[in-house]
């Protein structure tokens, strides 16, 4: 076999861009990005999204972070009000107010009003209390009302007057006089002109005594329908002065009254409300009047204001909730924060002498209630972490109102509130962005999540390398020196920069779109065109922002790489040994990933278990690796037990893993070093395997390329290049390729090897030297190949299991011979 054609040529080692491709020198000769790159698809479901008016179209936007998710919201968000104000069509949010409830205090009643009004409202309320005020207490304080007043109350005492006198007269004809005290009217008997004295009245005659105890309580009798007399006078006096309050009370609110509603008289629902608020001030004018009568009673919730919890104004409080007056189209609301509170609003409370107060001035919006008529945009990730938003959110989508509740009252976290406002209608476009891992989560384990969201934009993390992408990403580069007031890239540096979008997607024939990551690259290759004073960012400064980035990552390959040179972690660079091989593994660290070499071995021996994997028997393997396990025993039951029994028992191991293995990337490796074992082949150590392989001995491409092969090479590279060093990859994997400029120089140099295999054969033949060899139409090996030494020893490992497990055959005795005789007696 020809084994030069496996090795990859330098060409085809790394993305390639030509500065000549572009038609420009510098970025800020070519006009900004207008448009999304590569992302059709997710433009056109979030265009159809946000076009269709019904009930459960809102939109779930998926893709990864920096794929321009919220950007492209945004923008189509804006794009389509700007088409609505084309054709007319666009409706300026209601304002909408919280004011007292008069028929129900703990409801606080909810208004809802054309943008603008809502303020003008909220300061026609203040500005009327203070007309109410001071017109109440200028007519109260004339001398026509002191006067109407002094005459009532001076009937009332004429009266009482008399009513008093007269139970005096009738007391006195009958020998008896009143006492009047504040604990009641006292009746004693009088003798000589003068009241009796407790010794008198008890030295009488008993007939005397029970005659006057008679007429005492005639008299006292009397004085009873006196005294109720003088009650309902009282409360009949009272009633007149309430009457006359409430009518110079109206006579001097009402004028001011009607030319309030006056103002509001195309909005019947304020309207109602100042009639019922003209009413309550009437009815409560004693509210208003300072310095009269005892302490006031306001029959409203308390409301705390400096010391006092109670705001004998209340109902005059206009609580402006939302607020549109400024606004020019629908809202757009991004919440950050989606707590309960931030997304549903709140009921705020205050605490005085040991208890909560609240009314419905304490009243807070949430994002819900400032995106009603508009755009609510929302991250999934947030709002899955905070407790109970989710669920409130599809409470809201699904009623169409906003309800303000405090989720603590159930959990009794708090005093319950008996505060329950009126729900507010809301109508909004809902647009969650989120992974696509959470899509399918909901999808699959909510139930209301399809009806709610109905369409779903995909924003795909890479596309496709064309020259129209390519003009795009200079223009996004163009757009990123605009907008963050970076230095011009000239085309050099666009030609690097696409190279490395090339890279972060692991393939020559597509481009990263999370272009969040690439602005970083941009704005670190611009500080050191600043360090070096250049007035254009070239390709050198893109390389050594990528330079710099990785050296701020990679302390832990570096300190892993150390290990292995200095023999603590056993890698060998060089020679050949039977059973063992070099591995490749990929270690992911957050944001930065690295390729490490594994020693792989295997050992084989007479038994009948087959291949076992030691990493799964000691449970540190997953399930896709064992699967790589049992595949393997598949490729060599297929490959070896056509005319026998597969006896075998084989062990293999990543030796000094003691993390979790997973993956199948390892199984080329490991089959290859359980036939190096059973073959008793020694396999070259300078080469090093990845790359999956299935039952009929075909190479699969796997991950991490990239990384697997620097992080070989770097170790190569630290205990001394011998130029027959490589890596042997699956095919299919060359055009994922995009190696590093040190690794591609090395292969250039010969010093470094990449070698591409279809097939387990191509690999084994590069390990060991040795012609794989083809089955014959006998169904044997051909002499001198790899798989007849294979077949070869799997028959005498087969053989010896047999012989093992035969039972002696018992010898005859001898003619003439003595017989053994029997045992006992």
């Amino acid at each position: 076999m020809e084994l030069e054609r496996l090795r990859i040529p330098p060409e085809e080692l790394r993305l390639q861009i030509d500065p000549a491709r572009f038609p420009f020198g510098r970025t800020n000769e070519i006009p900004p990005l207008e448009e999304f790159i590569g992302q059709d698809r997710a433009i056109q479901a979030l265009e159809f999204g946000l076009s269709i008016d019904r009930p459960g179209y809102n939109i779930f936007v998926s893709g990864l972070t920096g794929t321009g998710r919220t950007s492209a919201i945004m923008e189509y968000v804006k794009r389509t009000i700007a088409r609505q104000r084309e054709q007319g069509q666009v409706k300026i949010p209601d304002d909408w107010c919280y004011v007292y409830n008069f028929q129900e205090p703990d409801r606080p009643r909810a208004l809802r009003l054309p943008a603008g009004q809502g303020r003008r409202l909220a300061r026609t309320m203040q500005e009327l209390l203070e007309a109410v005020q001071a017109a109440i207490k200028r007519t109260f304080a004339s001398e026509e009302y002191e006067h109407r007043r002094r005459e009532i109350m001076e009937e009332g005492q004429r009266e009482a007057q008399r009513l008093m006198e007269l139970a005096q007269q009738n007391a006195q004809q009958a020998g008896f006089i009143l006492r009047f005290s504040p604990l009641g009217v006292a009746v004693m008997p009088m003798v000589g002109g003068r009241p009796m004295t407790s010794e008198e009245l008890a030295s009488l005659d008993p007939i005397l005594r029970r005659s006057l105890e008679e007429r005492q309580r005639q008299v006292a009798e009397m004085v009873n329908e006196i005294t109720e007399r003088l009650r309902a006078l009282e409360r009949e006096l009272q009633a007149r002065l309430r009457e006359l309050d409430q009518q110079v009370g109206r006579s001097a609110v009402d004028p001011i009254f009607r030319a309030v509603i006056a103002q509001f008289h195309d909005l019947p629902q304020v309207i109602s409300f100042l009639e019922e608020l003209r009413d309550y001030t009437v009815t409560h004018i004693d509210l208003f009047r300072e310095g009269e009568g005892g302490p006031h009673q306001a029959p409203m919730l308390p409301r705390p204001i400096g010391e006092s919890p109670i705001d004998p104004f209340l109902a005059f409080r206009c609580n402006l909730f939302v607020d549109n007056a400024d606004a020019q189209g629908p809202p757009i609301v991004v919440e950050p924060n989606p707590s309960w509170p931030n997304l549903l609003g709140r009921i705020e409370r205050r605490a005085f002498m040991g208890a909560y107060f609240s009314d419905h001035t304490h009243l807070r919006a949430g994002a819900v209630h400032r995106a009603n008529g508009g755009f609510l945009i929302l991250d999934l990730n947030d709002l899955a972490t905070k407790p109970g938003s989710w669920e409130g959110l599809k409470r809201v989508i699904r009623t169409g109102e906003a309800r303000l509740e405090d989720p603590l009252e159930g959990l009794g976290w708090l005093p319950p509130q008996a505060l329950r406002p009126q729900p507010i209608p809301v109508t909004l476009k809902v647009i969650i962005t989120g992974d696509p891992l959470l899509y399918y989560l909901l999808s699959t384990y909510d139930p209301d999540f399809w009806e709610m969201f109905k369409v779903k934009a995909d924003f795909d993390y890479q596309i496709s390398l064309t020259p129209q992408s390519l003009e795009a990403y200079a223009r996004f580069i163009s757009t990123c020196c605009r907008q963050n007031d970076l230095h011009p890239f000239d085309a050099g540096a666009v030609a690097k920069v696409v190279e490395h979008a090339s890279r972060m997607v692991d393939d020559q024939e597509k481009l990263t779109a999370r272009f969040g990551l690439l602005r970083d690259i941009l704005i670190e290759a611009d500080y050191w065109a600043r360090q070096e004073g250049s007035p254009v960012v070239t390709a050198q400064h893109v390389h050594k922002a990528l330079r710099a980035q990785y050296y701020r990552l990679n302390l832990v390959e570096e300190r892993v790489k150390e290990l292995i040179t200095k023999g603590i972690i056993m890698v060998d660079v060089d020679g050949a040994v039977v059973g063992q091989i070099n591995g490749l593994a990929v270690w992911e660290l957050g944001n930065f990933r690295f390729g490490r070499p594994s020693r792989i071995t295997a050992r084989t021996f007479l038994g009948q278990r087959g291949v076992v994997s030691i990493d799964r028997e000691s449970q540190l393997s997953g399930r896709i690796h064992d699967k790589g396990v049992f595949t393997i025993s598949g490729y060599l039951g297929w490959k070896y037990a056509q005319d026998k029994p597969l006896s075998l028992s084989a062990t293999v191991s990543f030796e000094q893993a003691y993390e979790p293995v997973e993956g199948d990337s390892a199984s080329l490796a490991e089959l290859c070093a359980i036939i190096s074992a059973i073959a008793q082949v020694p396999l070259r150590q300078d080469l090093a395997v990845t790359g999956s392989v299935n039952q009929k001995g075909e190479v699969q491409p796997v991950g991490g390329i990239n990384e697997k092969i620097e992080g070989f090479f770097e170790v190569c590279r630290a205990m001394g290049l011998t130029g027959k060093q490589g890596v042997i990859i699956p095919a299919r994997n060359k055009r994922h390729l995009n190696l590093r400029e040190e690794v591609v120089e090395a292969v250039q140099a010969g010093q470094f090897h990449i070698y591409a295999v279809n097939t387990v054969d191509e690999a084994l033949e590069l390990l060991t030297g040795l012609p794989a060899g083809e089955r014959g139409p006998d169904g044997q090996y051909p002499e001198g190949t790899l798989h007849a030494l294979v077949d070869s020893r799997l028959r005498e490992m087969g053989e010896a299991l047999r012989q093992a497990g035969r039972r002696p055959e018992a010898k005859e005795p001898e003619e003439g011979g003595p017989e053994k005789a029997p045992e006992g007696k």
